[in-house]
């Protein structure tokens, strides 16, 4: 028998807890039998919530006991030092010791990528991780990176960012030559701070498939498949994009509400609203990757519901089976030589 890969989730973090992570688990191991995975918490409840549905630790659903849980609003610096049994940081030891090949958590953001970094430590010739996922465009997606990890980048760590989020790229989606940009505020050369000016120049000479500067509405348009910014301009731009999301949505729903000669409308148009909604359906892009650390570890957002939580365990399964963390050392090795 092939033997099961293995991921450990934190079921006790994120807005959600148990009510979200423990169908999730069970969602996926539905759609994936390679996969074992490895419920990490207070071992009473998991397995209440486990009975609930009807199930029992087995084969490919394990149980960890960790007694302690990271707060939301909790400083990452007390939740590393103060709370080394809590299920954020059982999950990513497990990691570690390589009693599992990936962590996912829906938990606080700073303080998971505090305790991975602590833990995991970083690849030789990362400065420092960034949290990379995508973002819905008009063909597909674009990963971005950073989303928030590192509020200053130099221009050495946005080369480091685009040599990480190249090899997403390419181990997820199988894209050979990622086409990477550069985010700014126009895509003339003499434009942008002085780090974004220092990062293009080594850029354009790092052997990436590098198409030069972009723009905030190149996020969308599918021409790119990986843009580079700094945390602080990254976690701006997906807050926004969020934002639009979700008021696009009110509108459109309010405006087919309206009267019942636009819910005669709504049906009408009711398969092109449907494929709408699927298409930009947020859940679809649940999973962050915290990209630089010496092991897998998959951000889930905080309020994630069952179907987004199973999507982003689903984001640790491929980043396993495409052994990420070590196509992206290669490539490190191979840009540091060059």
């Amino acid at each position: 028998m092939t033997e099961l890969h293995r991921i450990a989730i934190d079921t006790m973090s994120g807005d959600n807890g148990l009510s979200a992570a423990i169908p999730a688990a069970l969602l996926f191991l539905k759609e994936y039998n390679d996969t074992a995975l490895i419920l990490v918490g207070d071992e009473s409840k998991i397995l209440d919530e486990l009975r609930k549905h009807n199930q029992e630790p087995n084969e490919r659903i394990k149980v960890q006991h960790a007694s302690e849980v990271v707060l939301m609003n909790e400083s990452p610096a007390l939740a590393l030092r103060g709370k080394k049994d809590s299920s954020m940081r059982v999950a990513i030891n497990l990691v570690k010791d390589e009693s599992a090949d990936a962590a996912v958590s829906a938990g606080n953001t700073g303080a998971l990528m505090a305790t991975g970094r602590f833990v995991l430590r970083t690849l030789k010739g990362i400065d420092r991780p960034a949290i990379c996922a995508p973002i819905p465009a008009a063909s597909g997606h674009t990963y971005v990176l950073d989303l928030g990890a590192n509020i200053d980048s130099t221009s050495e760590h946005l080369y480091q960012f685009a040599i990480m989020g190249s090899e997403l790229a390419t181990a997820i989606d199988g894209v050979e030559k990622p086409r990477v940009g550069l985010l700014n505020i126009g895509s003339e050369d003499m434009k942008g701070n002085e780090q974004v000016k220092a990062a293009h120049k080594q850029l354009q000479d790092g052997g990436f498939n590098y198409i030069g500067f972009v723009e905030g509405n190149d996020i969308f348009h599918g021409e790119v498949d990986v843009i580079v910014c700094d945390g602080f301009v990254g976690n701006v731009a997906l807050k926004t994009s969020e934002g639009l999301a979700k008021m696009l949505s009110q509108e459109i729903k309010a405006g087919y509400t309206k009267s019942i000669f636009t819910k005669i409308a709504a049906l009408v148009s009711y398969p092109v609203l449907k494929s709408f909604r699927q298409r930009f359906d947020h859940r679809r892009y649940n999973g962050a990757s915290f990209l630089g650390l010496k092991g897998i570890v998959i951000k889930s957002h905080g309020g994630a519901d069952d179907v987004a939580f199973a999507n982003a365990i689903g984001i640790a399964r491929k980043a396993v089976i495409e052994k990420v963390p070590d196509k992206i050392e290669e490539q490190l090795q191979k840009h540091l030589v060059d």
